[in-house]
This record gives C-alpha cells, sequence and structure tokens, in this order.
C-alpha cells in the first residue's frame, strides 16, 4: 500500500511579549475558550505534567466540531507538541509543534508547524477544503498575539466568579428550564428573543436579544454544551456587547439535601481601554468611545464592578426562576 501523502504548514509571528508569557498561554490550553475565539470548551482528560490528553470543542463557521488532542509540554524549551484527531476525521490526525523562542526580554518568536494527513478519498481534498487549514495557523498566531501583548494588564481585564443558590424541586426539572433556552423569552424577564438551532442534539447556538442595565436591547450569540448525564451545560458567547470582549461559563447541578445546588461559573475577559484596537473591533462599543467614562484605565475597576453585578444579577434571576418552575411543576403533578 503506497504510504498516505503528508502536507506540511509553518507560520511564524513575532509578538510583543516575553517568550514565557506567550508559552504560558499555549500552555494553557484550559483558558484557550475565553483567551482565543474559536474554542468553545476544553476538558482536561488526564495530565502528569508532561503528558496531556484534552477534548476541544471548536466553532468551524456555524458549527461546533470535537477533536481530541494530545499534547507533550517541554517548558525548558518552550516548545508543545501535539497530536489533533477530529471525531469526524478518524484516523487521519494532524501533528506538529509550537516553539517560543525568546528574542530579547519583551519579545519573542513564535513558530507554529502542522502536519496533516489528507483525506482518503482523493476528490475529497481540493483546494477549497485544504483553504481553512491553510488560514488556520495563522489566525490561530494573530489570535494569540493580541493576547499575549496585553500581558501588562492581562489580569485586570479577566474577572471569574461564581452565583449559586439552593433550589427545591427534582433536579431534572432545573435542568430542563436550564436546557430550554427557547422558552427563556417567556419565562425570563431580562431576555426579549431567542432563536436556537441544534443541529446536533446536545450542542446549541443561540441568538438572543436581552436587556442591558442602561435599558437598552442587546444581541448576543451563544455557543452551548448539554451534557445531560452529568447534569452541566457549558456555554460561550460568540457575539458580546460592550464592554465584555469574551465571555464563558457553565451551569452545574448537584444534589443538595432535600434539592439541588446549582451554581454558575463564569469567566469574562473585558476590552482593554488602552488598545485602540479593541474599540475598531466588530463586537466593540455600540456607543462612541468615551475616554472619560468608565471603559477608560481609570474607570476599569468600575467597569468591572459593574459587569459582575450585571451578569450575577441575571444569572440569579435565571436560577430563581428555574427553582420556581420546578416546585410549581411538581405542586401540579401532586
Amino acid at each position: 500500500m503506497p504510504s498516505q501523502r503528508v502536507r506540511t504548514s509553518e507560520h511564524t509571528a513575532r509578538i510583543a511579549a516575553p517568550a514565557g508569557v506567550v508559552y504560558g498561554l499555549i500552555a494553557d490550553a484550559v483558558r484557550w475558550p475565553l483567551l482565543l475565539p474559536t474554542p468553545v470548551h476544553v476538558e482536561r482528560i488526564d495530565f502528569d505534567g508532561l503528558h496531556e490528553r484534552l477534548r476541544l470543542w471548536d466553532l468551524d463557521g456555524e458549527q461546533v466540531r470535537s477533536f481530541h488532542l494530545h499534547r507533550i509540554l517541554h517548558p525548558g524549551t518552550r516548545t508543545v507538541e501535539f497530536e489533533q484527531e477530529d471525531t469526524a476525521r478518524p484516523g487521519l490526525p494532524t501533528t506538529g509543534t509550537w516553539t517560543v523562542e525568546a528574542h530579547g526580554d519583551t519579545h519573542c518568536l513564535v513558530t507554529l508547524r502542522q502536519d496533516r494527513t489528507p483525506e482518503r478519498h482523493p476528490a475529497a481534498d481540493t483546494a477549497h477544503t485544504r483553504r481553512p487549514w491553510q488560514t488556520e495557523p495563522a489566525d490561530r498566531l494573530t489570535h494569540l498575539s493580541a493576547v499575549a501583548e496585553r500581558w501588562e494588564h492581562l489580569d485586570q481585564l479577566l474577572l471569574s466568579f461564581e452565583d449559586s443558590l439552593h433550589l427545591e424541586g427534582p433536579a431534572e426539572l432545573v435542568y430542563d428550564f436550564l436546557h430550554r433556552i427557547e422558552d427563556w423569552p417567556e419565562r425570563l424577564p431580562h431576555v426579549d428573543a431567542a432563536d436556537v438551532n441544534e443541529d446536533v442534539p446536545g450542542i446549541q447556538i443561540a441568538a438572543l436579544d436581552t436587556c442591558a442595565p442602561d435599558g437598552r436591547t442587546r444581541a448576543t450569540r451563544t455557543a452551548r454544551l448539554c451534557f445531560p448525564s452529568a447534569a452541566r451545560i457549558v456555554f460561550k458567547e460568540l457575539r458580546t456587547p460592550h464592554p465584555i470582549a469574551a465571555r464563558t461559563g457553565a451551569w452545574s447541578l448537584t444534589p443538595d439535601g432535600d434539592g439541588v445546588r446549582v451554581v454558575c461559573a463564569q469567566q469574562v475577559l473585558l476590552h482593554d481601554p488602552r488598545d485602540p484596537r479593541d474599540r475598531r473591533t466588530p463586537q466593540a462599543p455600540q456607543a462612541p468611545y468615551d475616554p472619560q467614562g468608565p471603559g477608560a484605565p481609570d474607570g476599569l475597576a468600575e467597569t468591572r464592578r459593574e459587569v459582575r453585578t450585571w451578569l450575577g444579577r441575571a444569572s440569579t434571576e435565571t436560577l430563581r426562576l428555574a427553582g420556581w418552575r420546578a416546585r410549581t411543576a411538581v405542586r401540579r403533578l401532586r
């Protein structure tokens, strides 16, 4: 049998950030959904400090694809070897290496090399099918650079928080409320409209119109992964209202005495008021930028408080109404 062809690509980018910072972003794959645009969710299956196995859900156009990723981390040489196998292309892995080379204290050179085995059927390996694979590495480096070059104040732009409530009633009914996002306009006062696609069971793409604290309607778009056996729903906002640049989170349910405890854990990346690039992106301000307003550097602390309060209020309201629906449903059954 003739050996299969292998296509190789190699892309390099110079990034204005220390090599250690950039390597840390590449190595910490669990944080990719918040920091990079296409990863929706990453589950770490196994890790011994060197070898790592991950399950990653990634946005591909209007769909979410899933693949397994095996990585070997080499912090001493700042390299990461990987083998990626798409669940839709079993037996045709993509292998490669990330390499980070220091260029002084505040700059580095990042190289992403990939080797891919094309489809077994020659007709499937066309210029059209090759184009996304050829452009993805350059896109990844561009987005990695955009995050890494904010390294001096990235911690100020990140928020992580939880809201939780003990709810009476069966966990199945509470989960059903959270899962049926298409019904939220009728059930939640802060949701005006919802358009939900679930072409693959358990994978939802939801476009929502929600009411912000200032009274304006904000359009958002969210990818959701529903795991009923684990009583968990993971989400990532794909279109966010200003001043939010990215938002991820999860609803999780655990038995709690005579009821269930529901936790909504969220992670938020704010737009950087210091960087004009953030004010030119499609997801940037829906109102003119005010250098004296809450989005300015001096107002960042206030922006953090406002976003925490706003999102916390919405998640708590959702939890309370989920509990109320579960209790009333049980009463009707009795």
